[in-house]
């Protein structure tokens, strides 16, 4: 179909516009990135936009010698590989047995599931239940914290409320139990929601900060995210620029600033994720979709 004149100027307009949008948007990250690249004493005289006028690696050698950072990068792993697990695993049962008909007390259990999505007993009375319960600055709270989500179990419910009551029925005659059908049937025909609602818990897991900030005080147990928010805020820079001791050479302290530290450790902790995204993108997309018609 041929475009009027009105329409290609829309269209001009609308590619105008979100170039900008987009450039704004990727501006701050590629600086950034661009520093982390260049020489810390001479991204101090300022000037530097688009590409490193003094390249060098000395900030990330310092920070790869900093035994913390891979510290950190394990607990970021295993509490996103674990909690996205249970998560989904834990989440998915709740909302298989709210979507099953003739439940006693169904409705009470749905709605007091999504009460919780707008009202909580705030930040004191929590920390002071994880507190009392012993799983205050311990690895199984970071794991424990957010293994039920309300958001996804209703997307979960309305999946299956949608699967046909024929294939369950067939699973019974043959003698499955209701832990046999939602292990043997349900689960392995539920792929797309499961890869997606595990996308959107492993994301949300990786870039978790604030829970662990608050409740954990082991610089060991810290997530990357959180260790990051610390280097941003210079509360651990000092550490970093202590390995510089180790390289015995006034020159390199020189050239290595606070910033330019600040700079190699957010690339450190965000390019992993970063990486990912492109590529999972389109289930993200298409978590929005899932489960939100029903025929």
């Amino acid at each position: 179909m041929k475009l009027s004149f009105t329409d290609k100027a829309l269209r001009g307009t609308i590619y105008a516009l979100l170039t900008i949008l987009a450039f704004i948007t990727f501006y701050p990250f590629w600086n950034s990135f661009v520093i982390s690249f260049n020489s810390g004493s001479d991204t101090a005289l300022g000037g530097i936009t688009f590409w490193p006028r003094d390249f060098t690696l000395q900030n990330y050698e310092i920070v790869f010698k900093d035994k913390q950072i891979f510290s950190a990068y394990f607990i970021t792993i295993m509490r996103t590989v674990l909690g996205t697990a249970l998560s989904m695993f834990f989440t998915a049962l709740f909302a298989y047995g709210l979507s099953k008909k003739g439940i006693l007390l169904k409705k009470f259990y749905t709605l007091f599931a999504i009460f919780t999505m707008f009202f909580n007993g705030g930040l004191i009375p929590y920390f002071i239940i994880v507190y009392s319960l012993n799983l205050y600055n311990t690895f199984f709270f970071l794991i424990l914290h957010g293994m039920v989500s309300v958001y996804n179990m209703i997307i979960f419910r309305t999946f299956f409320t949608q699967l046909p009551d024929g294939i369950e029925e067939s699973a019974r005659i043959d003698g499955c139990s209701n832990f046999g059908v939602f292990f043997r049937i349900v689960l392995p025909v539920s792929g797309p929601v499961l890869a997606t609602l595990g996308l959107f818990t492993a994301v949300f897991l990786w870039n978790d900060w604030f829970i662990p900030a608050v409740f954990i005080h082991d610089q060991n147990l810290v997530p990357l995210q959180t260790l990051l928010v610390q280097i941003i805020n210079a509360g651990t820079t000092a550490n970093l620029l202590n390995n510089l001791n180790s390289y015995a050479q006034s020159a390199v302290s020189q050239t290595v600033t606070v910033k330019a530290l600040q700079m190699a450790t957010m690339m450190v902790a965000t390019l992993p994720i970063l990486m990912v995204y492109p590529f999972l993108q389109r289930y993200f997309v298409k978590g929005v979709l899932i489960g939100s018609l029903k025929e």
